[in-house]
């Protein structure tokens, strides 16, 4: 499909904001060619042992914030950066979208600014923002869950059964519980990506994305006064919170202000996209929104969106929203929350000299017959997202010997990954939403071992995104339909993105042998994550309480914050 006429030489700007930093994307209008990049690292990263943002103080187990002016100054640097990359005039430039982690989120006043910014709030970690990974509230999500299931509230099943500690609900519960008077103080509960839409057009929305999958909006409302009272009375108003105007993925917000002009270098009144979750954005950038083509996004964590045309409740996924990754379909998502940052972890703590880096250990582990380590693992470092959905839960690894090496622990590391992929497949397929096609994106594409392992598992073909700036992307063509230069986000996916399809097919011989280890997987899946053996959860909670014993905190729920 052609563009509108007169655009063939202007640019839109996509800006993803992943873990620990956020990347500017110049991309032409007419064809998707990628212009111009630029990355800007978060000056604070994650925050999860201390509040190095103010004071230093310790933060308990399980927890992860992050400053959102870090994220202002993403836009302050990586867009003007990408523009100069590019050699770029920003009057050239129609729009600009985002996309961001989910669900990262947080608590502002009625015009938006953070509570972290208030002078009074500085020191206080509820008042920051709470990144996708923090999971701190996994008993506030089995309270959300037990409570729905015995009230047989009709939304439970659209998340396969179980909320997640990392969504809106389960953080916001507890915000109230542990420090009320913040709770009080926040007029809004916003994602981050909301929030920073707001910050560049002046104007409150909410994507019907994170709506959906993180705040619990089905059939057109959220959960029920009643059943909030029920949770907690002090709940009852949580949903006045999430206010704004509900909209569409690919329109347009609103308009860049004169101060966010500042900050970017782009024209005042530039076009801004609703946003959008950085994993959902991508299946337009991979050419990804006929069902049955899943989109495995694959960087930190994991995560798998596809298209179906009814909707269907899968046990254990992350939710069937209708329009949540393009109008007139269900988008459906599931969650690996470590892969990536598994491997990172094993090369940094665990791997000894000669084998330190990510390529020794890959060359060596790819010298290796399947099972020919003898191992299996279950990937759960950072807890189970899909299908058991207890950010409790951690790794395990079965098999080991003294002729144990750090190159078999790496693969059989890799392919635990793989094998959870594989049952989140197979979960959508027994619930009748086919995956006939498997397309990776993300930051780990680049190795080639790993994409082979995925095909061989998985038994199905594995095709790579076009782009190593999926998001980016995906965001850069939102931005050319809110702009007006497409009708719609498939027209713009279908002139913009790009795929390589096919890249790796599934070896007959490998994939037999897998099948051996995917069965001790799931063996050792349902012992642990099911009831065989609550072992794992018991070592968490001794974790917990031997950390909470030694650490100097000064419990949240007694800051006093004036009114």
């Amino acid at each position: 499909m052609s563009v509108v006429s007169g655009t063939a030489d202007r640019y839109v700007v996509g800006v993803d904001f992943g873990t620990l930093s956020g990347r500017a994307l110049v991309a032409r209008v007419a064809d998707g060619a990628e212009v111009g990049t630029a990355v800007h690292p978060y000056r604070h990263g994650v925050m999860d042992s201390v509040l190095t943002a103010a004071d230093g103080r310790a933060l308990p187990a399980d927890w992860a914030l992050q400053d959102p002016d870090d994220y202002r100054d993403v836009l302050r640097h990586a867009v003007p950066a990408a523009l100069a990359d590019g050699g770029i005039d920003p009057r050239q430039v129609i729009g600009i979208g985002i996309d961001f982690t989910a669900c990262t989120v947080l608590p502002t006043l009625a015009d938006g600014t953070p509570l972290c910014e208030l002078p009074e709030l500085r020191d206080e970690p509820h008042a920051w923002v709470k990144l996708w990974k923090h999971h701190a509230a996994q008993s506030h999500a089995d309270r959300i869950n037990a409570l729905a299931h015995e009230r047989g509230e009709p939304w439970i099943g659209r998340y396969g059964g179980k909320i997640s500690a990392e969504w809106q609900y389960a953080k916001g519960l507890q915000l109230l519980e542990e420090a009320p008077p913040v709770y009080a103080r926040a007029q809004r509960w916003i994602e981050a990506a909301d929030w920073i839409v707001w910050q560049l057009s002046g104007v409150e929305t909410r994507n019907v994305c994170t709506a959906g999958y993180k705040g619990i909006h089905q059939d057109g409302r959220y959960p029920s006064t009643e059943y909030l009272t029920a949770l907690n009375p002090d709940f009852a108003d949580f949903t006045a919170k999430l206010d704004g105007p509900l909209v569409q993925l690919g329109d347009r917000a609103g308009t860049l202000t004169a101060e966010a002009a500042r900050w970017t270098g782009l024209p005042e009144g530039t076009a801004v996209a609703v946003g959008n979750v950085d994993a959902h954005v991508t299946a337009a950038a991979a050419q990804a929104l006929e069902p049955g083509r899943l989109v495995a996004i694959m960087g930190t964590s994991t995560c798998h969106v596809v298209n179906g045309i009814e909707p269907a409740e899968v046990a254990g996924m992350c939710g069937a929203v209708y329009g949540g990754i393009s109008a007139g379909s269900w988008g459906y998502e599931a969650g690996q929350s470590g892969v990536g940052d598994i491997f990172g972890w094993f090369v940094e703590h665990c791997a000894p000299a000669g084998y330190a880096t990510h390529e020794a250990l890959t060359e060596a582990a790819a010298a290796q017959p399947v099972g020919a380590h003898g191992l299996v693992a279950l990937d759960w470092w950072n807890g189970n997202r899909s299908l058991l959905v207890n950010h409790d839960l951690s790794g395990v690894i079965v098999g080991l010997t003294l002729a144990t090496r750090p190159p078999e622990v790496y693969r059989a590391l890799l392919e635990a990954t793989a094998y959870g992929t594989r049952m989140i497949i197979e979960a959508f397929a027994e619930a009748g939403v086919p995956v006939d096609e498997l397309i990776v994106a993300g930051g780990l594409t680049g190795n080639t071992l790993l994409m082979q392992i995925y095909a061989d598992v998985t038994r199905r073909p594995l095709g790579i995104i076009g782009s190593t700036q999926g998001p980016a992307l995906g965001s850069a063509i939102h931005a050319a339909v809110a702009a007006g230069a497409y009708p719609d986000v498939p027209a713009a996916s279908a002139a913009m993105g790009r795929v390589d399809r096919d890249v790796y097919r599934p070896d007959p011989d490998r994939a037999r042998a897998y099948d051996e280890l995917y069965a001790q997987y799931l063996r050792l899946h349902d012992h642990f994550g099911r009831g065989g053996d609550d072992v794992l959860l018991r070592l968490r909670t001794i974790r917990n309480a031997a950390r909470a014993a030694t650490a100097v905190e000064t419990p949240a729920a007694l800051v006093e914050v004036p009114a």
